[in-house]
């Protein structure tokens, strides 16, 4: 009884949605060029990170490094990138990665990353509104923060504001009324406000050349204390433990691991191109290129404004919520600072659209599988916007944007967005192992009593011993040159276990890496022992037949690109602070509560109803 319980259990949680093919009307029409999706992409990414965040880690976490962070960041983010090149083209339908994750992973697997994506864009939300407010509050030189202080003081712990931020809140919320009335995304305002945005950050860089000094690269601990000696900036007094010893890496490489981690949410954005493949015109082409190109131009604008930030301006003397703004004044170039401001307003609205654009559109998908409350997925009439959906999810960000600093959600949304993207590159890679997943309604029947079969014509049900062996001699040499269930169990099981060991790799090299590379017996050992593990069941994946189903596009170098990215994205996660994870935690707490207290239950209900007569779940 309990075995048949788990059996049930589990299938509910592997249970995967079929992709309904669509009619040839309700295809989106293509007319996005490459140009477009760039456009579209940059429009998305290049906002609150270089304009805000760019500040806060140079201030705080790595000094003049900040270029190296963003770097690192980038890498990363080109890794994820390529993968979700190859989730648009395997699941063209698919508008988001918890539908690629529904149809192809599973049910529990959906849950995980879209519960994190709503993570990502509610807070991401928050920040960039916050952003703006900061943005307007310096230009009217702090006019709207002091006299909210003065007004409406709060007396709350130390990691919230001193004042609530209205301005936020009522950008939130105007915008979230704008959608509810129901505008839509417009790929000319997002041309229009990157060309903007671009000319702009050209201007932020050859002023930097212009006007910087490389001295300021080369400080130390005594140049500080020279300087700070009669400062009243309370921020770099009171809040930086420890000052760092100056150079160009003032917080050594620590401080640019941990700043490159917070510096992967100004990277945020890019996933946007992947999901709109089937409106390009050439998506074989248009969507990796766009993507690539849309992370080399922020790669490029992040590296030149963080370079040119820290050419003009003394790292400890950054003001991290309008760095720019501020610099501008420091080099005596007050009234350039006016045009920065309208390139930072342009940023900030264009990537805040994108992401008010994408948020409630999930919440509603969710809610629509049983996965989220039912009213969540309401619409209203023939314009099909999602209004309930838009309105919480609003309300929620408005309430965070009025409460939390910038510099406090950001590496929250940066921890929920690398392990949503490491689900999607685990995805990727799993899924070119398997035979074809992404089945008809009929080819699922036929399926199931094609597994049937196998299970009860299978050798390890009879003979233990030769099954070891036929397994054995399976991995090293498949009988088969096309993906069978038993190669594509091989996979799953192999990348499982070695995403468990990259992160205790991860974690050896994160906590004790003095130690390490200082030669330490105990733990070289183990980093090699690891190394060796790793390599080995690497080597037994690429061993097995890959799918030779056409794509438009496919990453390259399997299985070795994947499991990289998956590394450096978990080297990531690990330089966050406990506070985060303990944040993080809570929101997966309430997302576990959610799904298996409703969502779980619900969503069989959601299936069981849109199934016709005599058919049965896809496990």
């Amino acid at each position: 009884m309990l075995q048949q319980y788990v059996h049930q259990f589990s299938q509910k949680l592997a249970h995967r949605r079929l992709l309904e093919a669509r009619a040839e009307s309700e295809s989106p029409e293509a007319h996005l060029s490459t140009l477009d999706l760039v456009a579209l992409g940059v429009g998305r990414t290049l906002g609150a990170g270089v304009y805000i965040l760019v500040g806060a880690v140079a201030k705080v976490r790595a000094g003049p490094a900040t270029v190296i962070c963003f770097l690192v960041a980038g890498l990363s983010c080109v890794l994820s990138g390529l993968c979700y090149a190859e989730f648009g083209a395997r699941v063209p339908g698919s508008s988001s990665a918890y539908l690629y994750s529904y149809i192809t992973m599973g049910q529990l697997c959906a849950f995980i990353t879209g519960w994190n994506l709503i993570l990502s864009l509610v807070i991401g939300t928050a920040c960039i509104a916050r952003g703006w407010s900061s943005a307007l509050d310096s230009l009217t030189g702090n006019y709207i923060s002091q006299g909210l202080q003065e007004t409406l003081s709060l007396h709350v712990p130390y990691f919230l504001p001193t004042y609530a931020d209205f301005v936020a809140l009522a950008l939130v919320l105007l915008l979230t009324g704008v959608l509810v009335l129901g505008a839509r995304e417009s790929t000319l305002v997002y041309k229009v406000f990157t060309v903007i945005n671009l000319l702009v950050l050209s201007f932020v860089i050859l002023s930097g050349f212009v006007k910087g000094d490389l001295r300021n690269w080369e400080l130390t601990e005594q140049d500080y204390k020279l300087h700070t000696s009669g400062s009243t900036d309370t921020y770099s007094l009171e809040r930086l433990d420890p000052l760092g010893s100056g150079g160009f890496m003032p917080f050594g490489v620590e401080g640019i691991l941990h700043g490159a981690a917070t510096c992967f949410y100004a990277f945020l954005g890019f996933d946007s191109i992947a999901v709109r493949g089937g409106e390009a015109l050439n998506p074989q082409h248009s969507i990796p290129f766009s993507i690539m190109i849309s992370l080399f131009i922020c790669f490029l604008a992040y590296f030149g404004v963080s370079a040119a930030l820290t050419l003009m301006v003394l790292y400890y003397q950054i003001q991290p919520k309008s760095p720019l703004l501020q610099a501008f004044l420091h080099v005596g170039w007050g009234p350039a600072r006016y045009f920065v401001a309208v390139g930072t307003l342009c940023a900030l609205t264009s990537s805040l659209l994108g992401t008010m654009f994408t948020m409630p559109r999930l919440i509603c998908e969710m809610a629509k599988d049983g996965l989220l409350f039912r009213g969540l997925a309401w619409t209203y009439g023939h314009t099909g916007t999602p209004v309930t959906a838009i309105m919480a999810s609003g309300n929620i960000a408005g309430v965070m944007a009025l409460l939390f600093e910038f510099t406090d959600l950001v590496d929250l949304v940066s921890v929920g967005t690398l392990l949503a993207y490491s689900l999607v590159v685990f995805s990727v890679l799993v899924l070119r192992y398997q035979p074809d997943q992404i089945l008809s309604k009929k080819e699922k029947t036929e399926d199931k009593i094609e597994m049937k079969s196998e299970i009860e014509g299978s050798p390890l049900n009879s003979e233990p011993e030769a099954g070891t062996a036929n397994i054995l001699k399976t991995l090293w040499f498949p009988t088969s040159t096309i993906p069978t269930r038993k190669s594509g169990q091989i996979v799953y099981g192999c990348a499982s276990l070695l995403v468990l060991l990259l992160t205790i790799l991860s974690l050896v090299l994160t906590q004790w890496p003095s130690q390490l590379f200082s030669g330490d017996p105990g733990l070289t050992t183990v980093a090699v022992l690891l190394l060796l593990l790793i390599t080995g069941v690497t080597v037994i994946i690429w061993r097995q037949p890959q799918d030779p189903t056409y794509l438009y596009f496919k990453v390259p170098a399997l299985p070795v690109l994947p499991l990289v990215s998956i590394f450096v994205n978990v080297s990531l996660m690990m330089q966050m602070t406990s506070g985060t994870w303990a944040l993080f935690g809570i929101w997966a707490a309430i997302g576990s509560v959610i799904y298996f207290g409703y969502g779980i239950r619900r969503s069989l209900e959601e299936n069981n109803e849109q199934q016709p007569p005599g058919s049965t779940s896809q496990t």
